[in-house]
């Protein structure tokens, strides 16, 4: 059985004292090729119940995801997302730059959430400690939630503005570079896309510094 994402832990949150609670979501963390897109949608007291047929982003179709689009946006006290190349990936690493897509996510904003709610165990959005030298991102308030894409509707809504949002850049770039078929894979290390990487080496939307299969001679293509 399908459990549908609430409110609960967001009005939990609120009734603590908090004006807004921002959930949040990464979705490209395991490709092998584009960006990471990180979602945050800002609910508050008079938020009402979620869209019929919210759910986790993974849990439903590309046609399902596209249809809530609207209703979401409607929805949602606020929303945006925030990029992170494949080239910031290569230089930064994944975590910091989820934690770089998700201050640009933020900082579009025209709600400022109070706290966050991050899905799973590993706050990936705060800076690390720094012994030496101020903090050079803002310190946001987060609350770890596992499972939060499946039980909170915010963090759902989150994942599947972000979703939507990477297929479609996904399938824009296939356009130029069509044999790695990423309109289909988005970036994710299916069998045609490992083929193909081993066949023409990586493309600069490729992340370099991960363990890609590669041609004979690897050149990579701008």
């Amino acid at each position: 059985m399908l459990v549908r994402p609430t409110l609960e832990a967001e009005s939990a949150l609120l009734a603590t004292g908090y004006e807004t609670v921002g959930g949040m979501d990464e979705v490209g963390r395991g490709a092998l090729a584009g960006p990471v897109c990180v979602g945050v949608v800002v609910v508050d007291s008079q938020t009402p119940l979620a869209p019929p047929g919210l759910a986790d982003s993974k849990l439903l179709s590309p046609a399902q995801r596209l249809n809530l689009i609207p209703a979401l946006t409607r929805w949602a006290a606020d929303h945006s997302i925030g990029w992170a190349s494949a080239e910031e990936i290569d230089r930064h690493g994944i975590v910091a730059a989820l934690r770089l897509a998700g201050h640009r996510a933020l900082d579009q904003l025209l709600r400022t959430p109070s706290v966050i709610v991050l899905d799973g165990k590993h706050n990936w959005l705060s800076p690390p400690p720094d012994l030496f030298s101020e903090p050079s991102q803002p310190a946001w308030l987060v609350r770890m939630k596992v499972k939060a894409d499946r039980e909170c509707a915010s963090v759902a809504a989150a994942s599947i503005f972000a979703k939507v949002a990477r297929d479609q850049r996904m399938v824009e770039l296939a356009v130029e570079f069509p044999e790695y078929g990423w309109q289909a894979n988005k970036g994710y290390g299916s069998p045609a896309h490992l083929e193909a990487l081993s066949h023409f080496g990586p493309v600069h939307l490729h992340r370099q510094s991960w363990s890609l299969p590669s041609a004979e001679k690897p050149d990579v293509r701008s």
